[in-house]
């Protein structure tokens, strides 16, 4: 065997120039494989409104997939967004959401400052204070979605479940949510979808505001149920 001595300095120099070159290449090849996820979801970037409700739609839903993936964009964040809004809101959908405090709206649809125009209350129900606010908001503000969040485990709707008595005026909100828990046969899952759906239909059909933009093509009223284990949103079938 050689003496490692014994090899010349130009050898050396050669061994180490290519161990920069080969270490070069790893950390480019790190960086290009960063900048490909990277693109990957930039290319979904809502920088630009969405023209349809369809389109506003299929925004939402590719926000919550990047907030469930750990990779949100969360642009319109800070202060500057906070400026450029500060004379006029123009939110692409508005929600009628429960008041649950792990259900931040925003965060789990990867939105800023001004995107969305937020209604929350225990239960995601459909009162009256809450369907004038969400006709504020689709029909002056421009909103193209109108949507209703639930949430599993949701705290309103396994109260409601129980029956037993509450504390000052808790239960006005079970009368709203009675329906969904009568047709769920005990089965939390489907009281939360059902209650969902419920809400939805009647914002779709108790409001002429809210019904005569559905018809005209202006607006669409969707709902999901957000689940607080995995982040992701599941769509639930509104048919109305």
């Amino acid at each position: 065997m050689s003496d490692s001595s014994s090899v010349s300095p130009s050898l050396n120099a050669l061994n180490r120039r290519r161990l920069l070159q080969a270490g070069g290449l790893a950390a480019m090849s790190a960086l290009a494989g960063s900048s490909l996820t990277s693109s990957a979801f930039a290319a979904e970037d809502p920088e630009t409104p969405p023209a349809t409700p369809q389109e506003a739609l299929e925004q939402l839903y590719k926000g919550n997939r990047r907030f469930a993936s750990g990779q949100p964009l969360s642009i319109h964040q800070d202060l500057n967004r906070v400026k450029a809004i500060a004379a006029r809101q123009t939110p692409f959908a508005a929600f009628l959401g429960c008041a649950d405090s792990r259900v931040p709206i925003e965060f789990v649809f990867d939105q800023g400052f001004g995107d969305l125009f937020v209604t929350r209350i225990a239960g995601n129900i459909a009162s009256s204070e809450n369907i004038g606010s969400l006709e504020f908001g689709t029909q002056i503000l421009g909103a193209k979605v109108l949507y209703v969040l639930g949430h599993s485990a949701c705290g309103a709707v396994a109260a409601t479940m129980k029956g037993t008595e509450v504390p000052g005026q808790i239960s006005g909100l079970f009368q709203y949510i009675r329906p969904a828990v009568k047709t769920a046969n005990g089965d939390m899952e489907v009281a939360v979808r059902d209650n969902v759906r419920n809400q939805a239909q009647l914002l779709a059909e108790s409001s002429p505001v809210i019904s005569r933009m559905i018809q005209r093509g202006e607006l669409i009223v969707a709902g999901g149920v957000y689940d607080l284990q995995t982040g992701l949103v599941t769509p639930v079938k509104c048919d109305f």
